[in-house]
């Protein structure tokens, strides 16, 4: 997952090129799913971490910008998913679901931060490697956005929607 690209009209990489860069690093079977940056591919087994900073190393040199990239596998995905504590909840609206995969996991001062934080009436769940967020009035209205986690974490931070959580699950499924 790719943070920040085709966002606003920045940072702006064709989907096309984007997995022929993929191919061109030795990966399998590449597909990307919508503009947003989500590549789901096959790789020798290599750590997400090591496959992550040879992305970004990448991108920075066939596009000119820095990316931060959290690679996760089909395993972790799936793990995900089952976890989201909001799902076990009475009420929530799926369509409001969102996951934030970190790069790594925060620091407990960090959490007290974000617990800190009054961010009305939207929810998160903070565990291991993802906050889970359930926002009521919409992901463009939080307070819990890539940024803030990012600067109350101090972690680096991307965000799907559930669908998106969902399809690149399903995706990943199909390459392995």
């Amino acid at each position: 997952m790719l943070r920040g690209i085709n966002v606003g009209g920045h940072e702006k990489v064709p989907m096309k090129q984007l997995r022929a860069m993929f191919e061109a690093l030795g990966f399998d079977q590449v597909r990307t799913f919508i503009q947003s940056g989500n590549v789901v591919f096959n790789a020798a087994k290599i750590s997400p971490l090591n496959l992550s900073k040879r992305i970004e190393a990448r991108i920075l040199e066939e596009f000119g910008f820095a990316v931060s990239v959290l690679t996760k596998t089909s395993e972790e995905m799936g793990k995900a998913i089952q976890a989201n504590p909001f799902l076990r909840e009475k009420g929530i609206d799926t369509t409001k679901l969102h996951v934030s995969f970190l790069a790594e996991a925060p620091a407990v001062a960090g959490l007290k931060k974000l617990e800190s934080l009054d961010a009305g009436c939207d929810q998160f769940r903070a565990s291991g490697h993802e906050i889970y967020l359930y926002c009521p009035g919409g992901y463009g209205q939080t307070k819990l956005a890539n940024n803030a986690l990012e600067k109350m974490l101090s972690v680096s931070a991307t965000t799907r929607n559930w669908n998106t959580v969902n399809k690149l699950y399903e995706m990943s499924c199909q390459t392995s």
